[in-house]
């Protein structure tokens, strides 16, 4: 507790993150089944960014996006999984003010920038199939790397104003949130402070860094679908959608899990159901797009099957 400055208001330090309950027998059950997720994420993601680096077949621009995707993936993962497997462990559940406030910034960040990314990913599958002839001087590695920079930056630049804000509430009490990470809304919640500057910035630059993505994901897929349904051969239009079907069932997921979360009314009813639904795209999405990616293209495959053949080759040399 820390006292307010000329008023008789005391301010709260620490937040208490409710998580899944107090339900002391699920406790090590959870504990298992999150660290089995969080293994497996660090390690799919990560054995995707290494493909890609190492395989001079991966060198392209979809691949280019799956890296940083996967990248993305892992920080996303550890921004949450860590804190809250700690917490299922020990049962504290407190978190300082700052400490959920840093966790916000990263959290909106990586929402924000897998957002672009993902639209870039539809952008350049677009092109690919839609304009072939123009896809080698549209979406060359300049190119592919000014567009990742931009998502980064303009992510750290959107998020961090926010942060700022946000930083500047008071909390009085009570410090209760019900949810597993600290998110926009439980958090103003809590606040004594005037929050309808930072609810209408946090609107605003949401609006600006969200739609647009979105909106550019869904006229790609729409032009693809328009010309994959054109192909006369069904072997072309099998060939054309396998290209895309793995991406386009990443965004579906993404997507849907947002706008159930984000769009629907907070009520006491559906809380616990967006806090069910905020597992889809802060923990399973990041588990899911390694094994999608790994298990549907040919390329990824192949480029495992090399390493796999590789690594048994330096086994035999050993013995």
């Amino acid at each position: 507790m820390e006292k307010g400055e000329g008023k008789n208001e005391t301010y709260i330090t620490q937040l208490i993150l409710l998580g899944f309950g107090n339900h002391a027998e699920l406790q090590p059950l959870l504990f298992l089944l999150f660290l089995v997720i969080y293994t497996v994420t660090m390690a799919g993601n990560i054995l995707i960014i290494a493909l890609v680096v190492a395989d001079q077949h991966l060198h392209i621009p979809m691949y280019f996006f799956l890296g940083n995707l996967s990248c993305l993936e892992t920080c996303y993962s550890s921004t949450i999984l860590p804190r809250l497997l700690a917490s299922l462990l020990t049962g504290d559940r407190n978190i300082f003010v700052t400490g959920c406030i840093t966790q916000f910034y990263f959290l909106s960040l990586f929402v924000g920038v897998e957002c672009y990314l993902l639209a870039l990913m539809s952008y350049d599958r677009y092109l690919a199939i839609c304009k072939p002839l123009h896809y080698a001087a549209l979406m060359n590695g300049r190119i592919c790397l000014k567009l990742a920079a931009v998502s980064w930056m303009s992510g750290f630049m959107a998020t961090a104003i926010i942060t700022c804000l946000m930083s500047q509430l008071h909390f009085c009490g009570p410090n209760e949130i019900n949810h597993f990470f600290c998110d926009f809304t439980p958090v103003i919640k809590l606040s004594c402070s005037d929050t309808s500057l930072i609810t209408l910035v946090s609107f605003t630059l949401s609006s600006i860094y969200t739609l647009p993505p979105f909106l550019l994901t869904l006229a790609s897929y729409s032009c693809i679908i328009s010309t994959i349904l054109r192909i006369l051969s069904t072997t072309g239009r099998r060939k054309a959608f396998s290209t895309c079907s793995s991406h386009l069932f990443v965004v579906t997921i993404y997507y849907g899990t947002l706008i159930i979360v984000y769009m629907l009314p907070d009520t006491d009813t559906l809380r616990d159901f967006n806090k069910v639904f905020s597992l889809f795209y802060t923990v399973l999405t990041p588990l899911a797009n390694p094994l999608i990616y790994s298990l549907r293209n040919k390329e990824v495959k192949v480029a495992l099957r090399k390493v796999i053949n590789k690594c048994m080759e330096l086994i035999e040399i050993e013995k």
